[in-house]
């Protein structure tokens, strides 16, 4: 196998981010919902020969050294592979968002290389080597949807259904060192259990970083009162992860559902900002090419 094409790395939502405390080297402990949705970019992977890798952009322009480069180095230097890779990437999903866009790319790469520099890793040996990537990393390695705590490297599955949403993402991005550096983040939520979330998981919790986002960035509470105004206060409308993207539950009677077109809104934003109607994902569309 010389190629792999059209390669999906999905975004994600954090259902409620909770900041439960800190460790003693400053980084925040978390519990978290993860779940894989239907935005996605898209990659087309080729093998080289001569060791190279080398990243194209077919849509927006990324970092010159992405962590999709770091990735492959990071695999190619750990495997010992004297294989290269050409990596094609086709990027809808927008960064600073939250939307974990990065790390699913990354998470992808990993995948796809894996298959095709004949390494055979397990999942859980890719997600040790992910997890010095970036804390979203692993997640994207796993199964669909999961239970997050630690820094986000402690993963437990879940099997339940996500449910459709509506993402909005205003022009501007947050810096996730603003909202950490802000008075006005919470860091000593109480911890939940599993069973707390899967018994009410609509609307369960809340991110702990939106009030400081909302400080920090007046377009985060902008977003928020839209979907509010659109699908009332019943879609539970708060910020994902530590970005500027809000999103909202929404019902198959607002639009969601089986052959709903999600390129078409029945919301109406101002220039710039990007939308989407997305469906959960009860599992990564390519959890099956990993095994362990």
């Amino acid at each position: 196998m010389k190629a792999l094409y059209d390669l999906p790395a999905p975004a994600k939502l954090n259902l409620f981010l909770h900041l439960v405390g800190r460790r003693t080297d400053g980084y925040h402990l978390l519990q978290s919902v993860f779940v894989p949705i239907d935005w996605q970019d898209t990659l087309h992977i080729e093998r080289r020969e001569d060791g190279r890798l080398q990243r194209h952009d077919l849509g927006a322009a990324l970092p010159e050294d992405d962590l999709c480069l770091r990735a492959a180095r990071a695999l190619q230097a750990a495997s010992g592979t004297a294989y290269g890779a050409d990596i094609h990437i086709d990027k809808t999903v927008p960064w600073g968002a939250g939307l974990g866009g990065g790390s699913s790319d990354a998470a992808t790469t990993l995948i796809a290389l894996n298959h095709l520099w004949g390494l055979h890793w397990p999942r859980q040996r890719l997600m040790d080597l992910g997890v010095t990537l970036g804390a979203d990393v692993p997640f994207f390695l796993g199964p669909g949807p999961a239970w997050v705590e630690g820094i986000g490297e402690r993963l437990t599955p879940l099997d339940f259904e996500p449910g459709d949403f509506a993402v909005l993402k205003p022009p501007q991005s947050l810096p996730t060192r603003d909202i950490f550096a802000s008075e006005h983040l919470v860091r000593d939520t109480k911890p939940a259990i599993v069973a707390d979330f899967l018994a009410h998981p609509q609307g369960f919790g809340r991110n702990d970083m939106q009030a400081a986002a909302v400080k920090l960035c007046g377009q985060v509470d902008q977003a928020l009162a839209m979907l509010r105004n659109r699908y009332g206060h019943g879609g539970h409308s708060r910020m994902t992860g530590s970005g500027s993207a809000v999103f909202a539950w929404v019902g198959k009677e607002d639009g969601v559902g089986s052959g709903a077109d999600p390129r078409v809104s029945d919301l109406i934003v101002p220039e710039g900002w990007q939308w989407r109607r997305c469906r959960g994902l009860r599992q990564h569309p390519l959890a099956e090419w990993l095994s362990g």
